[in-house]
């Protein structure tokens, strides 16, 4: 076929690329491993430090009866009624309580806050990974208030960390969406002055349950 058209020029060059790689001049540098400085800290203290630096609010569990304590405690504080929750295992906890809710997706935009579940935690951003498959499109993006219920043993050092897990757990029937969502929402394109919570939440809570057998959160 003859070159007729620069887009046409472009990929034959994007094929003959891919087809004959030219040999690496620079075998001596290792392209795989991370290129930031390693945290010896804690995940759950470098989650936790990066995650309140961006304004989000970090609540450490003990257990699942601490993290039901602390919900309904922020809950009660904030004056929070109408709650929208869509995940099975996370509804079945709240009818165990009797905590009013919703599932509706017609009442999530009337909701006062939305408590999802999460994929992973990248403890170096303070990045909480949620994806279309585990936890809608809307939930995280549409309430005030954002509960995330999530466990220690999900804590990675990384981005590269958190997509191999999601590599195991779905295979090659990945989600849609992922997104990675750093404490509540913000912008200053409106003359520099920053706003919260103009495209998404005014405030996260990440509420992190110990999983961890002898594991112990030390400042």
């Amino acid at each position: 076929m003859e070159e007729s058209t620069p887009k046409e020029k472009i990929l034959k060059r994007i094929r003959q690329a891919l087809l004959y790689k030219s040999k690496n001049p620079f075998a001596n540098i290792d392209l795989e491993s991370g290129v930031f400085t390693k945290d010896s800290r804690d995940l759950r203290i470098q989650f936790a430090t990066q995650f309140t630096a961006l304004a989000g609010h970090f609540v450490y569990c003990e257990n699942e009866f601490d993290y039901m304590d602390n919900l309904l405690t922020i809950i009660g504080e904030r004056g929070i009624s109408k709650i929208f929750c869509n995940e099975t295992k996370l509804v079945n906890e709240f009818d165990d309580i009797g905590l009013e809710f919703t599932s509706s997706i017609e009442n999530l935009i009337k909701a006062d806050a939305a408590i999802t579940s999460c994929e992973s935690l990248q403890a170096r951003t303070g990045s909480i990974l949620l994806s279309s498959r585990k936890n809608g499109r809307l939930p995280s993006i549409s309430s005030p208030v954002h509960f995330v219920k999530a466990y220690a043993s999900q804590l990675v050092p990384d981005m590269r960390d958190s997509l191999l897990l999601l590599k195991n757990k779905y295979g090659s029937n990945f989600p849609s969406m992922l997104c990675y969502a750093a404490g509540p929402s913000r912008t200053s394109d409106i003359e520099r002055t920053l706003v919260m919570g103009a495209q998404g939440p005014k405030e996260v809570f990440l509420l992190l349950i110990e999983d961890q057998p002898h594991a112990k959160l030390d400042s």
